[in-house]
């Protein structure tokens, strides 16, 4: 499985020879002073590289395709010391095909009122040269992030590590496998979609297999295999009732377990999707297993539901490392509509993320009304209270579509006391009248991928990066410009 410190960002600086050698030594030393100072920063997770001086148009064409062949290397940041005229680059950034940021920002923090000449002007106008790069950028419509402030401010810093943490999760994306067991619920629509065209713009590989493929790994998995996860979930969990019959449940979904991850290590995979609909040859619905592979940074959604499932991985690499939070599978379930206590409560049949639980979670074994099969063990908790999002991504025929919720998640008022599943209880943002509203609205789907170690600022860098439409609904949205946007986007984004 891939991690955000597999990757690395190159740094290119431009100049041009207009201002003498000595000039372009001067560029040169403040750009690696610049990339040493940051690469020191405890918040960036990811190196910056410093390249040469980008002079000329054969120098930027040549580093940019070597950037483009580099596996490792998830995206460009550029920054123009002095003027850089943008017709030489203009090649280069034809043939770019990965994440690029521009940074506005200069050398030296504060204006030298007294001791500032022509050359000082000459060699510090990143104000200008920005703008002039901005432009071609601009004129090539080129997807690409702006970042502005003094490179050493933590502001500067923080933004830089969300977009770095977008930029290398999407070249993660373009060779995630997402590995389908069975195909989508049938006669359910929006969990279905082009799986081509997310190849195609997303470079998810989306490959169908048998669940029998699963049961013939489980065969081979063994006592001391299960034995040793099953301590595992002893140091994390809590086990309610440790009778036979349970812990024998308990015992098939770590035996689940071993053999999904042995199944997703063996393809490549990062995310993955079941069908309660097609479950021959398992004794139980997976649950627990689904569960506790998601801890461990693996995507998953239910019901046959590779979008969800592929958003979710890429949440969980975007935060991987971050202190607070979590991100999880979910799906709405139900509403308390009482006036001032307005609430969604989020849940699934047994797969929610102990990754946003509060305190530690329980395993418990109880009925599943769907399925058909043996009563499945699952993790059961609420969420801990938190700000964070919930997003949906819907195929609309050609295009995708992310639809972002802002919500806070509370403690519920009294305790679930026959809901054996975790759960989720949010309000969601500006208000639940026009939350969901605005959410019905724009397609967005039952299923969601849940974060609350995550900000807006995440998704906008990658949708911004994959030409992704996204739909924001938040403290400042209103039905009617909501409804207007839905309508300018459909025409926009075709």
């Amino acid at each position: 499985m891939k991690h955000i410190n597999d990757y690395y960002f190159w740094f290119l600086t431009g100049s041009q020879h207009l201002y003498g050698e000595e000039a372009l030594k001067k560029v040169a030393s403040d750009s690696e002073e610049i990339v040493a100072s940051l690469n020191k920063t405890q918040e960036l997770p990811c190196k910056l590289i410093s390249k040469q001086t980008m002079v000329s148009q054969s120098i930027i064409e040549r580093t940019i395709m070597e950037a483009n062949l580099d596996p490792n290397c998830a995206g460009i940041v550029c920054w123009m010391h002095t003027f850089s005229p943008a017709k030489m680059w203009i090649n280069g950034l034809k043939a770019l095909n990965k994440p690029m940021l521009q940074i506005n920002t200069q050398f030296n923090q504060k204006i030298p009122y007294s001791t500032m000449d022509m050359d000082f002007m000459n060699l510090n106008q990143s104000a200008h040269g920005d703008r002039e790069f901005g432009y071609i950028t601009a004129r090539m419509n080129l997807p690409r992030s702006i970042l502005s402030g003094y490179w050493k401010d933590d502001r500067f810093k923080i933004k830089m590590a969300k977009w770095m943490r977008a930029a290398a999760t999407t070249q993660a994306g373009h060779s995630m496998n997402v590995i389908r067991f069975g195909d989508n619920m049938r006669d359910v629509a929006v969990t279905d979609g082009d799986k081509i065209q997310a190849y195609i713009n997303l470079g998810w590989n989306i490959p169908y297999y048998g669940i029998g493929d699963l049961v013939d790994i489980m065969k081979d998995v063994t006592e001391s295999q299960i034995d040793s996860l099953m301590n595992e979930y002893q140091k994390d969990y809590d086990i309610i009732d440790a009778s036979e019959y349970n812990i024998e449940h308990i015992r098939e979904q770590a035996k689940m377990e071993i053999a999904l991850e042995k199944f997703l290590i063996d393809n490549d995979g990062e995310a993955f999707c079941t069908n309660f609909q097609d479950l021959h040859g398992l004794k139980q619905l997976p649950g627990l297993a689904c569960q506790h592979l998601m801890k461990k940074g693996y995507g998953f959604a239910g019901e046959g539901d590779w979008k969800t499932a592929a958003m979710v991985r890429t949440l969980k690499m975007m935060a991987e490392g971050l202190d607070e939070g979590g991100c999880s599978f979910m799906e709405d379930y139900t509403y308390n509509l009482e006036e001032g206590k307005l609430y969604n409560l989020g849940s699934h049949m047994l797969e929610v993320c102990p990754s946003i639980a509060k305190g530690r979670p329980t395993i418990e074994v109880h009925p599943l009304g769907i399925g058909d099969k043996e009563d499945p063990a699952r993790l059961v908790f609420d969420s801990k209270p938190s700000k964070g999002f919930t997003l949906s991504i819907v195929d609309l025929g050609g295009r995708l579509r992310l639809i972002l919720n802002e919500i806070e998640i509370i403690d519920p008022e009294e305790k679930f006391k026959k809901l054996p599943v975790a759960r989720a209880l949010w309000k969601p943002l500006p208000d639940f009248y026009t939350a969901t509203e605005c959410w019905i609205l724009s397609g967005a789907g039952h299923h969601n991928a849940m974060s609350t170690a995550l900000d807006v600022d995440y998704i906008t860098y990658y949708a911004e990066m994959n030409d992704l439409e996204l739909m924001s609904i938040n403290e400042s949205t209103t039905v009617e410009n909501f409804r207007l946007l839905d309508k300018l986007n459909r025409s926009a984004w075709k």
